[in-house]
């Protein structure tokens, strides 16, 4: 890797950027009309105007990214988070254009970058999750059977997507269909999916997670948990590592799982497991999965010490 180009902006953007040219890399901004004068296009060896003043016409348009390297002379990708980090397709294109795609493989992303297809791949590999129904049959009278089968109080979630959009908490069979309409209708707006999933719904629920690298010649590890209950509208607001709910044997769980459920996708690269730890009988339960390089990496370095960080670029 001789040129790599950052399809991002603000501060993932300058944090690959600062990482690569510690390493010897170049490395290559993309900006918008906007961004123009942002750090991250000062801070890059190159830089590349994708035009556009949304998201939508910059910095979410494969072609132009795939432009953008080509101009360039980049020979491979760092997708950063957000935007295209967690899309198959950008990752497969960018495989086919014979440039290196800095993350994990597509076939990964797709297999944990859904909700329904992580929990089952869990449960083949031994992974705890909730009692629910994340099943391709999406008829409203499957999920008033299935929540009869599962009891409440349950929750209802998107599929694809996260940060509490598409969830719906059901307290008993009377206000299911219009919940689960509400929750349909709100994921596809906001991810232009409407698959749902339902699931046992804890009460006083703790949510965990545990930080994964792998490389490609199939090593995984794990850097321990942090805690992320503290959260306004599905939204963290505090994190807090390591975990005070978390003991050594249950660490120790929650690092296999989460390293199994890596090794089963075959990852690569940055990711985080997520779990819900229930503070009455059950335990943890896996949640989600984001195949992506983590929001909260400057305060999890800090934590981890710079290892990290040139870890995590290291296994990509």
């Amino acid at each position: 890797m001789k040129r790599l180009l950052i399809s991002n902006r603000g501060e993932i953007a300058r944090r690959v950027i600062r990482t690569a040219h510690r390493m010897g890399i170049d490395t290559v901004a993309v900006f918008s009309e906007p961004d123009a004068d942002a750090l991250h296009v000062r801070e890059a060896t190159l830089a590349f105007a994708l035009g556009g003043v949304t998201s939508a016409e910059s910095y979410l348009r494969i072609d132009r990214l795939l432009e953008a390297a080509r101009a360039t002379g980049a020979d491979a990708v760092h997708p950063g988070y957000g935007f295209l980090s967690e899309n198959a397709d950008f990752a497969q294109a960018v495989i086919d254009a014979g440039l290196t795609w800095v993350g994990p493989p597509p076939a990964a992303i797709r297999a944990l970058g859904s909700k329904s297809a992580a929990k089952a791949l869990a449960l083949q590999h031994g992974v705890p999750v909730l009692p629910g129904y994340f099943g391709a049959d999406q008829r409203m009278e499957t999920f008033i059977a299935e929540a009869e089968r599962i009891g409440f109080p349950l929750m209802i979630k998107a599929v694809a997507g996260g940060g509490g959009r598409g969830m719906r908490l059901v307290t008993d069979a009377a206000h299911l269909p219009a919940a689960l309409a509400s929750a349909r209708s709100e994921a596809l707006a906001g991810f232009g999916n409407g698959d749902l999933l339902i699931e046992r719904a804890v009460q006083r629920p703790r949510h965990v997670e545990v930080q994964v690298f792998a490389d490609a010649h199939g090593q995984c590890v794990h850097l321990g948990e942090r805690d992320c209950s503290v959260q306004r509208r599905h939204q963290k607001i505090i994190e807090e590592a390591p975990s005070p709910a978390v003991d050594s044997a249950l660490r120790e769980q929650l690092g296999r799982c989460a390293v199994a459920l890596a090794e089963a996708a075959g990852y690569v690269g940055a990711g985080t497991v997520e779990f819900l730890l229930d503070e009455g009988p059950g335990g943890a339960s896996t949640g989600r999965s984001n195949t992506r390089s983590p929001k909260c990496a400057p305060a999890w370095t800090w934590w981890n010490g710079s290892f990290a960080w040139r870890a995590a670029n290291r296994c990509l």
